[in-house]
């Protein structure tokens, strides 16, 4: 018989479940975190399929709105609403790093979505490059922000411009620190 504090990271959980980690992530292969799927390999591939697989279910109501006859900017709108939220939740932080497959998969429900809607819809990289310049100037403004002390100004003749560390890797070199920084750079 085991000793109580010999279960080795595992605990049973109630009505005979099998057994969990409760310490980090040791053992599972991806988990959901504030609606976002985050795997053991921080690839992004389980994340952008289940964000498709939403959107795509979110077509299925424009297409039906057309039927009715709704015209172009109504259904603009509901995309805007429904399936542009659903594509670009926590953007900044995801989709830097996604696969060609995957951006290519986001982007074949925004080309479908522009079909129905008859109307020029945003890219999704557009929106992409729109949210990391929007949240940079905001963690910049904000002295309390645990971000803050990342975005480092350059030289007083270099005003405008701020410091960006060498990146080693390319998943370093796409994260939301280093893009936005490239971002604030490029706009001065």
């Amino acid at each position: 018989m085991e000793e109580e504090g010999d279960d080795r990271g595992l605990q049973e959980t109630g009505e005979g479940a099998p057994p969990y980690p409760h310490r980090g992530i040791g053992g599972v292969e991806s988990f959901k975190f504030l609606g976002v799927h985050i795997t053991d390999k921080l690839n992004w591939s389980t994340h952008t399929d289940s964000v498709v697989k939403n959107a795509q279910q979110r077509l299925f109501n424009l297409r039906g709105l057309k039927k009715f006859g709704l015209s172009p900017k109504s259904l603009t709108n509901f995309y805007r609403c429904t399936i542009e939220s659903i594509l670009s939740g926590c953007i900044t932080a995801w989709y830097g790093n996604c696969s060609a497959h995957n951006r290519n998969a986001l982007q074949r429900v925004v080309r479908t979505a522009q079909r129905i809607t008859g109307g020029k819809l945003p890219a999704l990289q557009d929106t992409y490059t729109t949210r990391c310049h929007r949240k940079a100037k905001k963690i910049i403004k904000d002295n309390n922000h645990p971000s803050h002390c990342l975005f480092t100004p350059l030289s007083s003749r270099r005003r405008g411009q701020y410091r960006c560390i060498k990146a080693g890797t390319e998943r370093l070199k796409n994260s939301f620190y280093l893009k936005a920084i490239r971002l604030l750079n490029s706009h001065h």
